[in-house]
């Protein structure tokens, strides 16, 4: 394997043997075949697109994809085969759409370099390994590490605005000029450019589109849930049965406060999900009551210790260890191996753990952070 796409890596240079966030080879290499078929089902997406055809599944497909490979989202390889099947059928999808929008427009069929098909039914191990002959040093090999570094550049600022246009999606905000680049920009990879004048083109197209994103992912969030004023969160623990929930999905948070309410359950954020408690539409549930823990990097300590069940939306999920595997859960896009995954919202799951497990036998000392506008402040 080799990934150097987060400031985790390695020394600073790459991770070769193992992911320093946990990825395994194997999922590296399914992460590797994954981008690959992104490119391949936008090589169609794009140039049906041109030609006048647009289809909303291929889109959200596409950014499905993106948003899974980021760091410390998915790990599990069952899961990535699953997104693979589904994204060789879209391609073949996006494939006839092309041919359909010629043949409505009287337009030609582009003369392109198609990428390298593969089978989706292959076994496991076939896939990691056609995922293995695409990886980075490979490309670096074939044609520089400066080209191979722009293509990278522009790949994991793409993720990026993918990962928060998906969360700009789920609430009901979309852009159709930000699925355009998505495909426009995968194309132009797929074809293996060496032009430093147009990846730099790109690479600055992508700049300005990830701040449209972000106008999308406010006007999302404030829309939904009011826009955050300064609050003042509790971060020590109250007396009772209790739910973390951590990552970003303002909907996951806002449906499980929905589940819980009146079920003498409290809901704590952790993470970076803390600045939720200064939505209007999230503190008036009484129920969730403060922030647990520190950074997500410290998740294996503090979830150890936190008496409850734990839900993982969107990313920042690192290897569970024994002592709660039991009592973690996934929903969205993040996995890992053997955890339950909560895959329509309903979180009765995470509910019934959360209600075995002992909870908080006390109150704790009072303790608050004020969250809001640019400063935290401790108070006690």
């Amino acid at each position: 394997m080799f990934c150097y796409q987060c400031e985790q890596t390695f020394n600073g240079e790459g991770c070769t043997k193992r992911g320093v966030c946990g990825k395994s080879p194997e999922v590296s290499g399914l992460i590797d075949l994954t981008i690959h078929a992104a490119k391949s089902l936008s090589q169609y997406a794009n140039r049906a697109r041109l030609a006048g055809l647009v289809d909303s599944e291929i889109n959200r497909i596409t950014v499905d994809a993106l948003f899974s490979t980021i760091t410390n989202v998915n790990f599990d390889p069952e899961r990535y085969v699953k997104l693979l099947k589904l994204l060789h059928v879209e391609k073949n999808r996006a494939k006839e759409l092309y041919k359909k929008a010629c043949d409505k427009s009287g337009k030609k069929l582009d003369d392109f370099t198609e990428l390298e098909d593969w089978n989706p039914n292959s076994s496991l191990d076939d896939l990691i390994k056609y995922g293995e002959s695409l990886e980075i040093p490979k490309r670096i090999n074939d044609i520089g590490a400066e080209i191979t570094g722009l293509h990278e550049l522009l790949m994991y600022g793409i993720k990026g605005a993918a990962a928060y246009t998906s969360h700009a999606e789920i609430l009901g905000q979309e852009d159709d000029n930000v699925y355009a680049f998505f495909h426009e920009a995968l194309d132009f990879l797929s074809q293996n450019p060496l032009d430093k004048g147009k990846l730099l083109q790109l690479i600055d197209k992508c700049g300005k589109i990830n701040l449209r994103v972000m106008e999308l992912l406010d006007q999302a969030n404030t829309s939904s849930y009011g826009n955050p004023i300064p609050a003042k969160v509790r971060v020590t623990p109250i007396k009772g049965k209790a739910i973390l929930v951590s990552g970003h999905d303002l909907k996951d948070l806002e449906e499980i406060l929905k589940q819980t309410e009146g079920k003498g359950i409290n809901i704590y954020t952790h993470g970076e999900m803390l600045p939720c408690h200064g939505y209007p539409a999230l503190k008036k549930y009484k129920h969730l009551v403060g922030n647990y823990g520190s950074a997500w990097q410290n998740q294996q300590k503090e979830f150890a210790a936190f008496p409850g069940a734990i839900l993982m939306t969107t990313n920042c999920i690192q290897s569970p260890r024994e002592v709660y595997s039991d009592r973690i859960f996934t929903c969205g896009l993040v996995g890992w191996p053997n955890v339950k995954h909560i895959s329509d919202r309903n979180f009765q799951l995470v509910i019934d753990a959360a209600n075995k497990a002992e909870g908080f036998l006390e109150d704790e000392q009072e303790q608050f952070i004020t969250v809001g506008l640019g400063t935290t402040q401790f108070l006690k």
